[in-house]
């Protein structure tokens, strides 16, 4: 299977100043998905931007930046699919399917990447998740005037025991595999996914200030 991976990298950012080359271990942000995704099996690895700086700081780091990605993809209501269905366009190649590689996610490992690759084939994607633990959906409630509600799907007894509740778990934003037909159709997902199931340790997604300090400490900590 021909698989393009894709990481995308736009110039503006609201919850952190040019996020994409923040400094994260002493290099931006994006090399820690560039340096994965080289090292991974994808069949060819391309990064899409509106932004010079970040290109020019790719083209450095050994990936490509075959085209400029329209101001109309980089803005803060641009989709995720459309950004993919115009590299599709943008490109010279056929693609079986594509891997988005989000700059947001570092800690994910070329593994991970390989991993989805072989898992991808018999259904329509492959999607990176991590077990919810402690935040399960069981245990939430809602706040109407004031009082908690229990959802349709509260836990059978208040306070039950963690490892009694049915494992859920969460996209955490590191692999997103899909078939060029399902991501026609704009879907991610399609009809049948594949879960690749991720430690929480290398799950962070860098949404935030926070989310950023967390990724230091968890290096400076020797934690990864």
């Amino acid at each position: 299977m021909k698989v393009l991976g894709l990481i995308p990298a736009r110039g503006g950012s609201k919850s952190i100043v040019n996020k994409n080359m923040v400094d994260l271990g002493g290099c931006p942000l994006i090399k820690w998905t560039i340096d994965a995704a080289s090292k991974s099996t994808l069949s060819r690895v391309v990064v899409s931007t509106d932004d010079k700086e970040i290109a020019d700081a790719c083209r450095n780091f050994g990936v490509e930046v075959p085209f400029v990605r329209p101001d109309s993809l980089a803005s803060d209501e641009a989709q995720s699919i459309d950004v993919v269905l115009h590299a599709l366009d943008a490109l010279d190649e056929q693609f079986d399917a594509v891997m988005l590689l989000q700059p947001t996610s570092p800690f994910r490992t070329h593994e991970d990447i390989n991993m989805a690759l072989t898992m991808n084939h018999d259904g329509s994607s492959v999607i990176s998740v991590v077990p919810v633990d402690g935040t399960h959906p069981a245990r939430m409630k809602f706040i109407e005037n004031g009082f908690l509600v229990d959802p349709p799907f509260v836990e059978e007894v208040e306070n039950m025991p963690r490892q009694n509740l049915r494992p859920m778990y969460i996209r955490n934003g590191a692999i997103y595999l899909t078939t060029v037909g399902d991501l026609k159709n704009r879907t991610f997902k399609g009809s049948k996914s594949r879960a690749l199931i991720m430690p929480r340790s290398r799950s962070l997604n860098i949404d935030s200030e926070f989310d950023l300090l967390v990724a230091r400490a968890l290096m400076s900590g020797g934690l990864l």
